[in-house]
């Protein structure tokens, strides 16, 4: 299969493009374009190692192939391969170099050759595709060899089998797959390999591609709209939405405040001021002034002086004589003999 797309390639000069929706096409070129690029371009090579996979997902669903990818340390998917310098070696031979590195026990020749691409970006990079096919015991064995090669677990986390089916669901299997996140061109020369390569029906593609894009929109068009709606509508309109208004309003709860009022109101009564401040007031008052003022002229009123020094004098004065002298007047002495007298008798 591959030497019949390498002669059609070259007789025709250019593979057909990819023309799958949702996916932005890359400019083609030929091998020979490629290699007459000047210095200022640089190349990389990488390559899809695949297998005709007759097993069955549950029993149900055909896995058809396996494709091998690979798991980088940028948490990004692609392909076996790197960059080749093109002052040392040749494309298949710098391919082969990093293919050692990465897997350990491949190497590929101009025969694998698949396709080159021009990559988009400030940097001036000519994509080149290979793609080989093995049995699948042979690619069971790459990739217990690729566990063992120097990048595993450094450049490499490890190697990964591209689901081709789509489940009922229509998002399971290749759909959910192609939502990750892809180096460079890789998704490119993926979704191109299984087109050219009849591995996926191209209706297939296209539709795991649409599956993809529906699955991304309501993350971000929803959002757009729903800030949009909310920056025109009215702020009475605003306060009965549902999801922004309900998490304030226990804030500012209308039935906390009167708790808030009832204590703070005691403490600043205007019934209570008036009564401290008359209180004190009433104390300095002239009424009050004028009230004492008349017991104290009573008190210093000839009237009350006169009627006290009589009570004292006529209170102390008899007492003490009738009280004292007659006992030891005459009249007590003679009352004595007399009774005397009398009893002698």
């Amino acid at each position: 299969m591959m030497a019949a797309l390498a002669a059609g390639a070259g007789a025709a000069g250019l593979l057909p493009p990819l023309s799958v929706p949702g996916v932005t096409e890359l400019k083609p070129l030929s091998r020979y374009e490629a290699m007459r690029l000047g210095p200022g371009w640089s190349h990389s090579c990488h390559a899809m190692l695949y297998a005709p996979n007759p097993g069955m997902l549950f029993g149900r669903i055909p896995l058809r192939y396996a494709v091998l990818m690979q798991m980088r340390f940028d948490g990004q998917l692609g392909f076996p391969g790197g960059f080749v310098d093109r002052r040392y070696w040749s494309l298949e031979d710098g391919l082969n170099r990093v293919l050692g590195l990465g897997l350990g026990c491949v190497r590929l020749t101009e025969a694998d050759y698949l396709c080159s691409h021009l990559t988009e970006g400030p940097h001036r990079v000519v994509a080149h595709f290979y793609a080989r096919q093995l049995t699948l015991e042979e690619l069971h064995t790459i990739e217990i060899c690729a566990v063992h090669s120097r990048d595993h677990g450094l450049e490499v986390m490890g190697m990964v089998r591209v689901p081709l089916y789509t489940q009922k669901d229509r998002m399971g299997g290749l759909p959910n797959f192609l939502g990750n996140s892809f180096v460079s061109t890789a998704k490119f020369q993926l979704l191109f390999a299984l087109k050219v390569l009849n591995m996926v029906p191209e209706e297939k593609l296209a539709e795991a591609v649409a599956a993809t894009q529906k699955q991304k929109k309501p993350a971000v068009e929803p959002a757009a709209v729903t800030a949009n709606q909310m920056a025109a509508k009215p702020a009475n309109e605003l306060a009965n939405q549902p999801l922004t208004v309900l998490k304030v309003e226990p804030a500012a709860d209308p039935a906390n405040q009167p708790v808030v009022v009832t204590k703070a109101e005691p403490e600043a009564d205007p019934a209570d001021q008036p009564l401290d401040v008359s209180t004190a007031e009433l104390a300095n008052q002239p009424l009050v002034v004028s009230m004492a003022e008349p017991v104290a002229d009573a008190a210093n009123q000839p009237l009350a002086v006169s009627m006290a020094e009589p009570a004292a004098e006529s209170l102390s004065e008899p007492a003490a004589g009738s009280t004292t002298e007659p006992v030891a007047g005459p009249g007590a002495a003679s009352t004595t003999e007399l009774v005397a007298e009398s009893m002698a008798e």
